[in-house]
């Protein structure tokens, strides 16, 4: 393995950063930290094993010391980050803008699922292994995820009381 396989996810790493954190400097410093970290534990990677799921792994690993130390998450995109790959209409860009409210309302864990499901189309597996959690983990984060940004779309969004 040399140095270009992982500059190849160096695209990817930085969509889902900017999709976590909504702030370009914030992300690029974030997938910065990851590739400082991922050359300066190479030899920790096992050769065969998925590289994307280590690297977005260590990106996960970051950000929770970021948000340990008190590093307050950023989400507003910037303009730049809310492309839409159709016609440029004032309602579609609304409709960008009203995702990006939604995906704010949702906790980090379920967001992060989400996206690296729908934006990096990683496997449960992959986030399974980058996250560090089990695939039912997965599952269900995304499940409720999934429902709770239905809701806050449809304007229904409600807590559950659990007793």
């Amino acid at each position: 393995m040399d140095s270009r396989a992982i500059l190849a996810e160096m695209p990817r790493l930085r969509r889902y950063a900017r999709a976590m954190l909504g702030d370009r400097a914030a992300a690029d410093d974030l997938v910065q930290d990851t590739l400082e970290r991922a050359w300066s534990r190479f030899a920790q990677w096992r050769a065969g094993s998925d590289l994307r799921a280590w690297l977005f792994g260590i990106m996960h690993n970051l950000r929770v010391d970021q948000l340990r130390r008190g590093v307050l998450p950023t989400h507003a995109l910037d303009d730049d980050t809310c492309e839409v790959p159709t016609r440029p209409t004032q309602s579609d860009r609304l409709e960008v803008m009203d995702l990006e409210s939604a995906l704010r309302q949702l906790p980090d864990e379920q967001r992060e699922v989400l996206l690296l499901v729908a934006l990096e189309e990683m496997t449960y597996a992959e986030i399974a292994v980058a996250l560090a959690i089990p695939i039912g983990t997965v599952m269900s984060r995304l499940s409720r995820g999934r429902e709770r940004l239905r809701l806050i779309m449809e304007g229904r969004q409600t807590l559950r009381v659990v007793r």
